[in-house]
């Protein structure tokens, strides 16, 4: 009979595979129709399966989130698979990738959230996960984004992380590479698979205007 690891245990160890396959595109939802209003928004903060998760369950069902994917970005590799990432040398970060309708959802409020829901000054760290794939980081699509990162980025630094550096890249948004297929939503096909301790939605006050 085949090891099964309990439930619990697979909450706190993170599965790891060996696979080579590749992307079969390195941008699928570039090529898909949107709303001509939705803009894009590129988080990194730990495994990309609890962004995904923590965003499609907050801003989905009609809050603004369009549809997120999770993947590769700020490295230096050409399509690179989870093995390269996991190593540490494609320069790539565990990402997630969302479309959102401004309308419903401002970009200032997904970058609040991000302050929220992982730990920004833990350097190349989130829980157990170390390593520069596991990086803090906004990647940004314009120079409003940026600006508005930088402006949320030192007010929580200031207001809900008191004392503590926070270490997020903020760096423009260069090629994104998708992730294999298995990772996609992974969480919801595998809702006792490993869970980032440090995806979690801290009670903060609202920051000042």
């Amino acid at each position: 009979m085949a090891f099964q690891m309990p439930g619990f245990l697979n909450r706190l160890i993170r599965p790891f595979t060996t696979s080579m396959s590749r992307p079969l595109q390195p941008d699928a939802m570039a090529g898909m129709q949107w709303p001509p209003n939705s803009q894009r928004a590129i988080f990194a903060g730990g495994c990309f399966w609890g962004l995904e998760e923590l965003y499609r369950k907050d801003w989905g069902n009609g809050k603004g989130l369009l549809d997120c994917r999770v993947g590769y970005t700020g490295g230096k590799s050409e399509a690179p698979s989870y093995r390269e990432v996991c190593s540490g040398s494609s320069g790539h970060a565990e990402s997630l990738l969302l479309i959102f309708d401004p309308e419903k959802v401002k970009y200032s409020q997904l970058v609040e959230y991000f302050f929220k829901m992982h730990d920004p000054t833990t350097l190349n760290r989130q829980g157990a996960d170390t390593g520069t794939q596991y990086r803090s980081a906004i990647f940004t699509e314009n120079e409003e984004q940026a600006k508005i990162s930088h402006e949320i980025a030192e007010k929580a630094s200031k207001e809900w992380y008191k004392g503590k550096k926070i270490t997020t890249q903020i760096a423009p948004a260069t090629q994104w590479w998708d992730a294999e297929d298995y990772h996609q939503q992974y969480l919801e096909k595998e809702p006792f698979g490993y869970h980032c301790p440090a995806h979690f939605v801290r009670p903060f006050p609202a920051l000042s205007s």
